[in-house]
C-alpha cells in the first residue's frame, strides 16, 4: 500500500506490521457545533482507512481525541451561558450520534484532553528539563528556536510560518515570549477558565500538548499513522512533533502524516469561526447516510472539496443502484465474472486511497450486475463482489 506522507510530499509504501497492530490518532472535534460537513469528511477518509486495513487482515488500534481545553469551547460556553463542561458533554454526544449515524466505526480510545493533563504536565516539566522549554511568569513555551527542523512539514520560512501561526491563534506580542513564534505549553489563562494543579501554579495546558499526550499513552512513542484536516499541517503537527520526539528520543514521532482537504461552502471554507456550517444531523435527516458517504468519498481525500446540496441528493440514485446490485439474485445462464474490476478495485484503495477510482470501479460493476440479471445470467457472485466491496467503504446497504 502507498500512502502520501504529507512530511515528505511523497507517496511512501506502507507495510502492515507482521507483530503488533496498526496504530492511528487522528487529531478530534473541539465539541462545539458539531457535527460540520467538514468533520464528517476528514473522519470518514479515517474512517475508510480503518476499514481498509482491517480488510487486509491487521489489527489497526485508532485513537481520537476530544479536545475540550481550548478557548474556543470556553468561549461558546460563556456566550451561551453555560458550563464549559455541560457544552462539551452535550456537542460530544451529537458528535457519537453523527458519526453513528454516518456508519462510522468507533475509534479504539477516544480520551477526552481535560482527563489527561497529568500526562501533559509529565510531558511539560521534561522538555523544561531537556532546555526545549522554559518559565516566564507562570506560563510556559515551547522554545521553536530549540529545533532548528521546527515547521519542515509546512516548507514555509519563517515569516510566513509566524503569519499562519498567528491566523490559528498564536499571540506574537505575548511580552513573555522570547520569540514570536514560541508556542504555549502550560498557561494561567483566563478569568473564570477551568484550570487544574501543577508544579507552576494552577492553570491548563496549550493546545499542541494535548495531542503529543494522548499519541503517546495510548498508542506508543511512534504512531504508524497520523491524520486530520489539512489546517493542522502548520502548525499543531509540526508542534507535535517538535515537542514529542526530544521527549521519547524517538525518531520520526510519526511514520506516515496524512492530510483531508478541506471543505468549503459558497466560496468559503466551512468552519466554525465563519458559521457557514452544514449539519451531518441535517444532511442524514434528507439523504440517509449512503449517498453522504458515495459523495464524501467521489473526490480524494487530499483535494479541498466544494460541498454541493444538489450533488448529494444526485448521489442518491447511486447509492440505490448500489443497493439493487447488491441484493441482486436468480439466473442460471452465462455467471457475471467481476473479478478483473474487484482486483483494479483493490489497486485503486492501495493507491493512497483512491476512492474516486475505487467508485467509479464499483458503479460499473453495479451496472454490468443490474444488466446481467436483467438478462437472466447468473449474478450471484458477482452481487456478493458488490456486497463486499460496499461494505468495505462503508455503505450501510439500507440495513
Amino acid at each position: 500500500m502507498l500512502l502520501f506522507n504529507s512530511l515528505t510530499r511523497a507517496k511512501e509504501p506502507f507495510a502492515l506490521p507482521a507483530d503488533r497492530p496498526v496504530t492511528l490518532y487522528v487529531c478530534g472535534v473541539t465539541p462545539y457545533d458539531t457535527t460540520h460537513m467538514g468533520h464528517a469528511r476528514t473522519y470518514m477518509v479515517f474512517d475508510v482507512l480503518v476499514r481498509y486495513l482491517r480488510g487486509q487482515g491487521a489489527e489497526v488500534r485508532y485513537c481520537q481525541n476530544v479536545t475540550d481545553v481550548d478557548d474556543p469551547l470556553f468561549e461558546r460556553a460563556k456566550r451561551d451561558g453555560l458550563g464549559w463542561q455541560e457544552l462539551a458533554e452535550r456537542q460530544v454526544a451529537q458528535y457519537v450520534e453523527d458519526c453513528r449515524g454516518l456508519n462510522m466505526l468507533p475509534p479504539t480510545y477516544f480520551p477526552r484532553a481535560s482527563e489527561e493533563i497529568e500526562t501533559m504536565i509529565t510531558i511539560i516539566a521534561r522538555l523544561i528539563e531537556l532546555g526545549h522549554a522554559y518559565v516566564a511568569d507562570d506560563n510556559i513555551y515551547f522554545s521553536v528556536r530549540s529545533d532548528p527542523d521546527f515547521g519542515k512539514m509546512a516548507r514555509m520560512g519563517y515569516e510566513e510560518l509566524l503569519a499562519t501561526a498567528n491566523q490559528r491563534g498564536n499571540d506574537p506580542s505575548d511580552p513573555r515570549k522570547r520569540d514570536p513564534l514560541d508556542f504555549i505549553l502550560w498557561q494561567t489563562g483566563k478569568p473564570d477558565d477551568p484550570t487544574w494543579p501543577s508544579p507552576w501554579g494552577p492553570g491548563r495546558p496549550g493546545w499542541h500538548i494535548e495531542c503529543s499526550a494522548m499519541a503517546t499513552r495510548y498508542l506508543g512513542d511512534q504512531v504508524d499513522i497520523h491524520g486530520g484536516g489539512a489546517d493542522l499541517i502548520f502548525p499543531h503537527h509540526p508542534c507535535e512533533i517538535a515537542q514529542t520526539e526530544p521527549v521519547t528520543g524517538k525518531r520520526p514521532f510519526v511514520h506516515i502524516w496524512m492530510h483531508a482537504g478541506l471543505v468549503w461552502l459558497d466560496g468559503e471554507k466551512m468552519s466554525k469561526s465563519l458559521g457557514n456550517l452544514v449539519f451531518a444531523r441535517d444532511a442524514l435527516r434528507e439523504y440517509g447516510p449512503d449517498p453522504i458517504r458515495w459523495y464524501l468519498l467521489s473526490q480524494h481525500y487530499r483535494e479541498e472539496f466544494a460541498y454541493s446540496r444538489e450533488t448529494v441528493a444526485l448521489c442518491a440514485t447511486l447509492t440505490a443502484q448500489l443497493r439493487a446490485a447488491s441484493a441482486a439474485s436468480g439466473g442460471g445462464a452465462l455467471p457475471l465474472d467481476l473479478s478483473r474490476a474487484c482486483a483494479e478495485f483493490h489497486a485503486a484503495m492501495a493507491d493512497d486511497l483512491n476512492t474516486p477510482t475505487a467508485l467509479a470501479l464499483l458503479h460499473t460493476m453495479v451496472g454490468d450486475t443490474l444488466a446481467a440479471a436483467a438478462e437472466a445470467r447468473d449474478v450471484t457472485a458477482a452481487s456478493t463482489t458488490v456486497r463486499d466491496l460496499a461494505t468495505l467503504l462503508g455503505f450501510t446497504l439500507g440495513l
